[in-house]
C-alpha cells in the first residue's frame, strides 16, 4: 500500500518538474524571438527614454562622380628585338641601352670578309658568263649568214639538200649555245644580287613599318665579339610615345566600358601628376581563373617620363552627377530592412529615421535618389543605438537651430504691474 501511494506522488512530482520545465523552455524561447525578430520594438520601448551620445554630419547639395579605380602595368606600344639573317662574329655594336633610334638607323654590323669574297665571286662568274654570251652571240651571227648563203646556193641548184641541211643544224646548234649563254649570264647576275644581299646583312639596321619615327633601345642582349647564328636577338626597340597600360578589369564593370572612353592615370613615382589616355582595346573574353578580362589604355607620354613595366592606378569614369543630395557614408544605417539614414532634429534634440535609395556612391560619399529632398543633419556616427525618436546628446560644437517664435515668447520678461485683472 505504502509503494502505491509513493508511486502516485512521485508521479505528480514528475508532471510538476515537466511542466516547470516546459514553461521555462517557452520563455527562454520567447526571449530569444523578442531579442532577434521584434529587438526594434522592444528597443524602442527601452531607448525612448534615454539619451545618445552622437556625432553628426552635413547633408550637402553637390556634384558626385562614379568612378571605377584600377591598378596595371604599363607596356611599349611597340616592342620587337633586331635579329641577325645570317651567322657571323659580330664586330661592332653602335648603340646601347637607352640610346635613340631613327627608322631604319644602322645599330650593328658583323665581320663581312666572306660575303664580300662571294661577292667578288659571283661578280667575276658573271663577266666570264658576259664573255661565253658575246663569244655564242658572234657565232650564232657566223652560222646565220652561213645558213642565209646556203639557202641562195641551194636555190640555185649549186648546193645539194644534204649539204643545207648539215649547215641548218649546225645554225641551230649555235643558236642553242646563244641561248644557254644568255641563260648562264642571268643566273650568275641573279647570283650576284644573292651576295649583295647577303652581305648587306652584315650592316644591321632598325626597321619598322608602322607608329613613330623615334625609338628607343629597350635592352642589349650581346656584346662586340659574340659569334651569333642568325635569329640570335642583339636588341630590343620600344616606343615610349604613347605606352600602353594594361589593366585588369572584373565583370561588375566590363560591361560598363567604351572604346575611347577617357582614363586619368597615376604613379607612386610621379605624386600629384595625373596622366590622360583613352580605352583602345576591350578583350571580349574573362579569363576563367581571374574571371577579368585585358583592357588596353593608349597613355599620352610626350616627355617620355612613363616607362614599361610602371606600376599605375587608373581611373575610370563612368557617371556623374552636377547637382545632387549627399550624404556620409557612415551615416547609412538599415532598420526594419530598410536603408536609410537618422536625421538629427537640432531643435528638439531627436533621431528621426529616413529611409533613403542610394545612387552613386564616391568614396565617402553617397548620393541620395529619393526622397529628392532633404537637409539638416544626419547622424554619422553612434546610430547603432538608435531608433526612431532616441534623444540625442549633441557634440558641443553642433550648429545652434533659431529660435522658434514661441520660444521667443517664453523669454519676453513680464511688464511691471502684471496684468489688468491681477491683484495688486
Amino acid at each position: 500500500m505504502a509503494n502505491v501511494v509513493w508511486k502516485k506522488l512521485w508521479g505528480r512530482k514528475t508532471r510538476v518538474y515537466t511542466v516547470l520545465a516546459f514553461l521555462f523552455l517557452v520563455f527562454f524561447v520567447w526571449q530569444i524571438i523578442t531579442r532577434v525578430f521584434v529587438g526594434g520594438s522592444g528597443q524602442a520601448a527601452g531607448r525612448r527614454g534615454v539619451s545618445v551620445a552622437v556625432e553628426i554630419g552635413a547633408i550637402e547639395k553637390g556634384a558626385i562622380r562614379d568612378v571605377g579605380t584600377f591598378s596595371g602595368t604599363l607596356i611599349p606600344k611597340s616592342y620587337f628585338t633586331v635579329v641577325p639573317k645570317i651567322s657571323g662574329r659580330l664586330k661592332e655594336l653602335y648603340v646601347d641601352i637607352g640610346d635613340r633610334l631613327t627608322r631604319g638607323q644602322p645599330v650593328a654590323v658583323l665581320e663581312d670578309e666572306e660575303y664580300q669574297q662571294q661577292v667578288i665571286q659571283a661578280d667575276a662568274d658573271l663577266g666570264i658568263a658576259k664573255a661565253n654570251l658575246e663569244e655564242a652571240k658572234s657565232s650564232l651571227e657566223l652560222t646565220r649568214r652561213e645558213f642565209e648563203r646556203a639557202k641562195a646556193l641551194h636555190g640555185k641548184g649549186l648546193l645539194s639538200d644534204s649539204e643545207l641541211e648539215a649547215i641548218e643544224a649546225q645554225f641551230g646548234t649555235q643558236d642553242a649555245r646563244y641561248k644557254v649563254a644568255m641563260a648562264q649570264l642571268a643566273n650568275q647576275q641573279a647570283a650576284l644580287e644573292t651576295a649583295k644581299v647577303r652581305l648587306s646583312y652584315t650592316r644591321i639596321r632598325a626597321v619598322w613599318e608602322k607608329g613613330r619615327d623615334v625609338r628607343f633601345v629597350g635592352e642589349r642582349f650581346v656584346n662586340e665579339g659574340a659569334m651569333l647564328s642568325s635569329n640570335t636577338p642583339i636588341l630590343s626597340i620600344i616606343e615610349l610615345q604613347p605606352m600602353t597600360a594594361v589593366i585588369h578589369v572584373a565583370e561588375k564593370d566590363y560591361f560598363r566600358l567604351k572604346p575611347e572612353q577617357p582614363v586619368d592615370l597615376t604613379s607612386g613615382a610621379f605624386p600629384g601628376t595625373a596622366f590622360s589616355g583613352r580605352v583602345v582595346r576591350i578583350a571580349p573574353l574573362l579569363k576563367e581563373t581571374s574571371r577579368e578580362a585585358r583592357v588596353e589604355v593608349e597613355v599620352e607620354n610626350p616627355d617620355s617620363v612613363l616607362k614599361p613595366g610602371m606600376f599605375v592606378n587608373a581611373r575610370i569614369e563612368f557617371a556623374s552627377r552636377a547637382e545632387t543630395m549627399i550624404v556620409p557614408v557612415s551615416a547609412l544605417v538599415t532598420r526594419g530592412g530598410r536603408q536609410g539614414v537618422f536625421l538629427a532634429d537640432l531643435e528638439n534634440k531627436k533621431a528621426v529615421f529616413l529611409p533613403v535609395t542610394l545612387g552613386i556612391v564616391e568614396g565617402e560619399r553617397a548620393e541620395v535618389i529619393e526622397p529628392a529632398q532633404a537637409s539638416g543633419f544626419v547622424v554619422t556616427l553612434g546610430h547603432h543605438l538608435l531608433i526612431d525618436g532616441t534623444t540625442l546628446i549633441l557634440p558641443p560644437n553642433a550648429p545652434v537651430p533659431p529660435a522658434s517664435p514661441s520660444g521667443a515668447d517664453a523669454k519676453t520678461p513680464k511688464k511691471k504691474g502684471g496684468s489688468p485683472g491681477e491683484k495688486k
